[in-house]
């Protein structure tokens, strides 16, 4: 018998000793099996010996590993077989979400509230529970959580069907899925007690480390998964083969990437992968390979730089992702039944939301929703487009107008949006606008904050400019009203730029809603007068 150890890649916390877990499995013959990570990080084969106190005694080349059950499952007819889970709460839904995220957030939640997690992967692929006992794991059981990862369009028809109490998604709630939800007693899925923006994520573009290219336009990455460019040769790279890969039909992450970047249909020739690891380990093996996978799970592969149709040129950063600029940038869901009243529910959900599980995001490779500062020097990429344009013209003087002030303000990650025409905040602006006052509670007195307004490129140029203003004269009013204690502690203008500055082309829908804004600028040099 040849046992084989597929990969290195194996942590020495798998041989630490660690606390029993939820089941309880009762041992079959000995016989060959698999054990693998959620992660991909342990992919180990070879005969299993015994499994004992949530460990599998694994016998390979290497000798006899002793593996915890909190980091593999089991696969092949020799594996222990598991009693069923008895969960207090089924979190079910997106494999971006469930493998990259919500283990870790289970574990900070569990540290915030003085318990213990205990993370187990089940006999079932892509599932794991979390059993949490209080006092640091000396106390009496609180609970547990079952997470299953498949994909988004299982968190709403488990939503729907009562098997879960909390979805997990990449993309928003369609509208049928929240007609048919509400339908099913399972509450309005688009209030925001029920749907809850924990993250944000961009959908990298991801090459062999050894592609010298520096980045891909977006009518490139188009023909690329449309079979128009087979060999890299044809933009400027070695003369090699383009091997694309892709996800599986009904992967939302598949649909964030086809509804962003391709209106033609996609290459018969695409490799399909299972998951996001299994995507990143494509492009790393392969060396014409190129795929899309989410922030957190690069893996070594080379993160493309993104240039649209306008030449405007988008990093894959944390920054551009918060102000939801960068072209792939998506936001992570959970969403809630709400006829299920559980502490266990409220309280993940709320941990979930808050500046406490920043660095929880961060740690898993995510982006959380915490505000970050960008310099806006003479270098940057807006400064250079604002500097190309005639000053003598009547936008010219504008942009004149705009680039003088930069250099005084930074600018926050907090972007606010609005609906074509409207003045009213998009689903995320709640949640920025506490973000902001908790920032400004920590500025020191007298600090200034500019509201900076924008538009898209319908309609005329003076009616934008004064929409703008307006847009920046709201934010600052709904601010003022909410906090008026921050307000007085600070100063708080507004003003509006129109269609001066796009940071996304006005060719499509999609662009002119990420071009209609308020920004938020801090000012950053000491003894300006407003």
């Amino acid at each position: 018998m040849t046992n084989l150890i597929e990969t290195t890649q194996i942590k020495g916390s798998l041989f630490a000793a660690l606390m029993m877990g939820t089941v309880i499995p009762t041992l079959a013959a000995a016989d060959d099996v698999v054990l693998k990570s959620a992660d991909g990080s342990i992919n180990l084969s070879g005969e299993l010996v015994e499994f004992t106190d949530q460990f599998y005694v694994l016998r390979t080349t290497l000798g006899d590993l002793r593996v915890s059950a909190e980091r593999v499952r089991c696969e092949g007819d020799g594996c222990p077989a598991l009693e069923e889970i008895d969960a207090d709460i089924v979190l079910a839904g997106s494999d971006t979400l469930g493998q990259g995220l919500m283990p870790l957030l289970m574990q900070g939640y569990a540290a915030q509230i003085d318990a213990e997690a205990t993370v187990t992967a089940t006999a079932n692929a892509s599932e794991v529970t979390a059993a949490f006992v209080g006092d640091s794991g000396y106390g009496e059981d609180i609970g547990t959580y079952l997470l299953s990862s498949t994909g988004s369009n299982d968190a709403f028809i488990k939503l729907e069907d009562g098997s879960a109490q909390i979805g997990m998604s990449s993309r928003r709630i369609t509208p049928d899925e929240a007609r048919a939800l509400k339908k099913s007693g399972s509450g309005n899925m688009i209030s925001p007690s029920q749907e809850h923006i924990i993250a944000v994520d961009g959908l990298v573009m991801i090459v062999h480390p050894s592609n010298p290219l520096k980045s891909l336009t977006t009518d490139q990455v188009q023909k690329i998964y449309t079979g128009q460019i087979t060999n890299w040769s044809e933009i400027g790279g070695p003369n090699l083969a383009v091997q694309p890969v892709s996800r599986g039909l009904g992967s939302a992450t598949r649909q964030v990437f086809e509804e962003r970047m391709l209106p033609d249909s996609v290459s018969g020739n695409m490799t399909i992968a299972g998951d996001n690891n299994e995507v990143a380990a494509l492009v790393n093996a392969q060396t014409g390979a190129v795929g899309y996978v989410g922030f957190a799970f690069r893996r070594g592969a080379k993160a493309m730089p993104l240039v649209n149709e306008c030449g405007i040129t988008t990093a894959p950063d944390s920054f551009s992702a918060k102000t939801e600029e960068y072209a792939l940038q998506r936001r992570m869901y959970l969403y809630n039944r709400a006829d299920v009243s559980n502490p266990m529910l409220s309280g993940l959900l709320d941990f979930a939301k808050s500046s406490s599980a920043d660095g929880v995001i961060r740690k898993a490779g995510f982006i959380d929703l915490g505000i970050e500062l960008r310099a806006q020097d003479t270098a940057s990429v807006r400064a250079v487009n604002l500097n190309a344009q005639n000053p003598n013209s009547y936008e010219g003087k504008f942009a004149k107008e705009m680039l003088e002030m930069m250099g005084d303000y930074a600018r926050l990650s907090t972007t606010f949006r609005f609906r074509t025409g409207s003045l009213k905040l998009d689903e995320r602006g709640k949640l920025d606008m506490e973000r902001l006052a908790t920032f400004v509670d920590a500025q020191p007195e007298g600090t200034k904050i500019m509201m900076v307004g924008f538009t898209d490129d319908v309609g005329a140029f003076d009616a934008n400019l004064a929409l703008s203003k307006e847009r920046a004269e709201a934010v600052a009013d709904q601010f003022t009203a909410k906090y008026p204690a921050l307000a007085e502690r600070i100063s708080i203008e507004a003003t509006g730029y129109g269609e001066v500055a796009p940071v996304a082309c006005n060719v499509s829908d999609a662009g002119r809603a990420i071009n209609r804004r308020v920004e938020i600028w801090l000012q950053t040099t000491p003894g300006l007068s407003g």
